[in-house]
C-alpha cells in the first residue's frame, strides 16, 4: 500500500510540473489517503503485535 502511495505521489508531482493541475490534485489526494490508511493499519498491527507478544511471554 505504501508503494502505491509513493507511485501516486510521483505521478502527482510529475503532472504538477507539466501543468496538469487536475490530475496532480487527484493523484496527490489519492496518495495522501493511501498513506493515512497505511499508517492506521500499521499502528493497529503494531499494537496487536505488542499485546500478543506480551501475553505470549506471560507478563
Amino acid at each position: 500500500m505504501l508503494r502505491w502511495a509513493l507511485i501516486f505521489l510521483v505521478i502527482g508531482l510529475i503532472a504538477g510540473v507539466l501543468g496538469f493541475t487536475g490530475v496532480a490534485g487527484a493523484s496527490i489526494a489519492i496518495a495522501k489517503t493511501l498513506f493515512f490508511i497505511f499508517i492506521v493499519i500499521f499502528l493497529v498491527l503494531l499494537i496487536l503485535g505488542l499485546t500478543v507478544a506480551r501475553s505470549a511471554a506471560g507478563d
